[in-house]
């Protein structure tokens, strides 16, 4: 197991990594105060080790999906912890994958002004990425991440003995956003593309280390995302959200990497990104997908995208983009110009597949 700290001006929060970190680190959380979210799947895999591990605590079951991370939800659990007479001296255990860590680390967030909270990331999306740096939200008028705000976890507990029972959906999640730190740490970019199987489990229990370690340094530079630094980790976001939003039938990973390859795209017409470099990545992004969505209303559904939260208006699209090994780019664009690009490259997609 390996410790990280991550330093900001609102909390100190330690990430224990590694395969072992649960039982070593979760029991120490019985006997004191504990609220618990956890979502049907995770619920019905392990409601006896939440049980064994934590006791007799109350513990609030989600429906899985993206679909709960809304207001009427995040009510519900605010409600049943004033039922449960839960206090200020409480902790909230986000026991799940991203919604559960999204929805649970907003409630941790308002209830009393604000309780400790602990990430107990079960899915390898989670791991990776979303459970570390204090961002917490729910979708809200058909915008995703619309209502939240940073929240830094007290602790995060990144045990790989959850992967196992993960379905190969929420392999290729969690490799969306593996892939995305490959795009902006070059020693990832060469674990990922040096290794021969990139769904094997061994491998992605020790690169999920160098992607936390990666977010790690990016969120003590720039916690609440207004330096610039924090929005690097937005690869790949603006489009895969715009698409996510719309077809909601892939995993959000699945859609950042198709995001990702839609930008590259864009970024190549915008002049901005080496040809040779947006191959690895387009390469990486085939050995996850097999093959990138290309439909008819492709221009459609990226219009979603001047919603965005990094669009400073919603007459141009903003997004980071890749533009060289290790190196990203703000690129924006006309809402227009981006809606046509991406219909251009939904059709030579189609065109390659002929």
């Amino acid at each position: 197991m390996k410790t990280l700290k991550i330093d900001t001006p609102s909390c100190r929060s330690v990430i224990y990594c590694g395969r072992g970190a649960f039982e070593e680190r979760a029991p120490l959380l019985k006997g004191q105060q504990l609220f618990v979210v956890t979502d049907s799947n995770v619920n019905a895999l392990y409601s006896d080790l939440i049980l064994n591990t934590f006791g007799q605590v109350p513990v609030y079951v989600l429906p899985a999906g993206e679909r709960s991370k809304n207001l009427t939800k995040l009510k519900e659990i605010l409600t049943a912890m004033l039922t449960a007479g839960v206090t200020r001296s409480c902790t909230v255990v986000a026991f799940g994958g991203g919604v559960v860590g999204d929805i649970a680390g907003l409630a941790a967030a308002l209830y009393m002004r604000g309780v400790r909270l602990v990430q107990i990331p079960t899915t390898l999306l989670a791991q990776v990425d979303s459970s570390v740096g204090g961002k917490t939200a729910v979708d809200f008028g058909g915008v995703k991440n619309a209502v939240g705000t940073f929240y830094q976890p007290g602790e995060v507990i990144v045990d790989p003995r959850f992967l196992s029972t993960l379905p190969i959906r929420e392999i290729k999640c969690g490799l969306g956003e593996i892939v995305k730190y490959g795009a902006l740490n070059g020693a990832i970019l060469d674990r990922l593309t040096a290794c021969s199987d990139i769904f094997d489990l061994s491998f992605l229990e020790g690169i999920t280390y160098d992607c936390i370690a990666h977010k790690a340094r990016v969120v003590e530079a720039d916690e609440r995302d207004e330096g610039g630094a924090r929005a690097t980790l937005n690869v790949g976001h603006t489009t895969g959200h715009a698409f996510e939003l719309y077809y909601k039938r892939l995993s959000h990973g699945q859609f950042v990497l198709i995001g990702m390859y839609y930008e590259l795209y864009l970024a190549q017409r915008s002049g901005c990104c080496e040809g040779a470099y947006a191959d690895v990545l387009r390469d990486l992004i085939a050995r996850v997908l097999g093959r990138v969505p290309a439909p008819v209303d492709a221009a459609e559904a990226a219009a979603r995208a001047r919603y965005d939260k990094k669009n400073e208006q919603n007459t141009r699209v903003t997004m980071i983009v890749p533009v060289g090994r290790g190196q990203t780019q703000k690129l924006t664009l006309p809402v227009a110009r981006y809606c046509a690009l991406i219909g251009e490259c939904a059709a030579a997609i189609k065109e390659k597949a002929k």
